[in-house]
């Protein structure tokens, strides 16, 4: 049973998680550092782009303005996810900190396999899109918007996508981070893209549309007992080093709150 470090950040803003999220991954030894598992939230709600999105051609960013909603981007790939009343969580660690897997593919499956704990405990019969799904179904299309996206791990309960993760990796270190949402409000972000996708709101699912009522606080406390149980690991309590913090408040004022980096992914770092 691996020691993890367990974080809980509360809801900050979305320029800010982000950077906390980098800063762990700038921190992080593979050879000497305990790995990490983080959960938060996001106050206010908020948009994330994909690494390698181009936001003026994805995202309306007059209607953005317009509407003080926070645009933000993520050092992950993938499509745009609109960040509202959910749960999020990253983790960082050596591969050697998690099950074997066969593949980087498989790894993904290895390392969401808690939310698939997490939404059974729930009474939820949550399963991976490529068991869902029937033989032949085609799998990794592209979109601007991860909740219309459908890939092999991507989680389904009844026949609708829910959240969405996404896993970077550097040399000897693997990054990821997922959201858990426990409101709706897929229909709601799609409002924000160029070209929004049709009938969002009937393939997305959210805790609450399952009328799942426990509060954050509980079902943090379930997610944690989740990941615990499955990786396995031993969770202890902890926040941010000094250097994370140092790390994150100069990434959150150097990129993560810049416009070159949200609109153009333009990294200075």
């Amino acid at each position: 049973m691996t020691v993890w470090r367990f974080i809980d950040s509360g809801a900050l803003d979305g320029a800010m998680n982000m950077a906390v999220d980098e800063a762990l991954l700038r921190c992080f030894d593979p050879r000497s550092s305990l790995p990490v598992f983080r959960i938060y939230g996001w106050e206010p709600p908020a948009l994330s782009l994909g690494r390698f999105q181009k936001g003026h051609d994805v995202l309306d960013r007059k209607r953005c303005d317009l509407s003080g909603v926070p645009v933000v981007r993520r050092i992950t790939g993938g499509g745009t996810i609109y960040h509202a009343d959910e749960l999020t969580y990253s983790l960082v660690c050596a591969p050697r900190h998690v099950p074997p897997a066969a593949s980087i593919k498989e790894s993904f499956r290895v390392l969401t396999s808690f939310l698939i704990r997490f939404y059974t405990g729930l009474g939820l019969d949550a399963r991976y899109a490529v068991e869902h799904f029937p033989s032949g179904t085609g799998f990794g299309e592209r979109t601007a918007f991860c909740f219309a996206g459908k890939e092999s791990y991507d989680i389904i309960v009844s026949g609708r996508k829910i959240g969405g993760n996404a896993q970077r990796r550097l040399r000897d270190i693997i990054f990821q981070h997922g959201s858990i949402p426990m409101v709706n409000h897929a229909a709601v972000g799609a409002e924000f893209l160029r070209d929004p996708p049709a009938r969002i709101r009937e393939t997305t699912f959210a805790l609450g549309d399952a009328g799942v009522t426990s509060d954050r606080k509980e079902l943090q406390g379930l997610m944690a007992q989740s990941f615990a149980e499955s990786m396995p690991a031993l969770l202890h309590g902890d926040s941010l080093t000094p250097e994370e913090e140092k790390v994150a408040v100069s990434l959150y004022g150097q990129k993560h709150a810049q416009d070159s980096w949200i609109w153009e992914g333009l990294d200075k770092e």
